[in-house]
């Protein structure tokens, strides 16, 4: 009898954010815009960082842009956009097995051995590489990532993509989002919710420090209270 239907839920696939769920490349993104920003005399904070979690690369340099007071064409933000990513690859040269968060490697291998489908669902068009470094990309069976979605989370696009691809049901689906506008998105696909390390994430189902002690049983028991 499989996990799920012991506990009355027929949760059978796991969809995962990569960025602040996966592995912890938000400072490396952060880095990548400043370095844009400091080209137009704009001082990107923190705080503004942590409003692009979860949203496309073209939403980022338009909401960048706009809090700089600076219009350019498309083919200019085009071109930074470009600029952005290929100083964020840079950085990632870095990336291996130590930049997995906390928990993460554990829970992935115990979802498998329960027979539950593993999908990333990112808005991230680098999401293969940053798998790929880290060591992990053949544990999901499929990656849906910015080059295969036209429309940015809350936007529920990649993740309806995702359970098509894996032959499910939203309602069977658990999503898994450090991201306001990720949670949202997983709502509006019809999916449970599990906010990732983020204390001030709205309406998800379920919230998690880190996946640290997490077991896919104490996951089913947690979103069947």
């Amino acid at each position: 009898m499989s996990l799920a239907i012991m506990h009355n839920l027929e949760i059978k696939g796991l969809i995962f954010d990569l960025d602040g769920v996966i592995a912890n490349t938000a400072d490396l993104h952060y880095r990548a815009w400043c370095k844009i920003g400091d080209q137009w005399g704009f001082n990107l904070s923190s705080a503004q960082n942590e409003e692009l979690r979860g949203i496309s690369r073209k939403d980022s340099i338009l909401k960048i842009a706009n809090w700089a007071g600076k219009s350019f064409t498309n083919e200019e933000l085009d071109a930074f956009a470009f600029e952005k990513n290929k100083n964020y690859l840079s950085y990632c040269q870095t990336l291996g097995t130590k930049d997995i968060l906390p928990g993460v490697f554990d829970f992935i291998n115990s979802s498998i051995n329960k027979d539950l489908k593993l999908a990333v669902g990112s808005a991230s068009k680098n999401a293969k590489i940053i798998l790929q470094k880290l060591g992990i990309l053949d544990l999901f069976s499929i990656i849906v990532d910015g080059n295969m979605v036209q429309n940015s989370k809350p936007d529920p696009e990649v993740f309806i993509k995702c359970a098509e691809i894996l032959e499910l049901e939203p309602k069977s689906c658990v999503v898994f989002e450090d991201s306001q506008a990720g949670i949202q998105a997983a709502i509006n696909a019809g999916m449970f919710s599990v906010g990732v390390g983020q204390e001030d994430l709205e309406s998800c189902n379920y919230k998690i420090k880190n996946f640290e002690g997490l077991s896919p049983k104490q996951l089913i028991n947690q979103l069947s209270n």
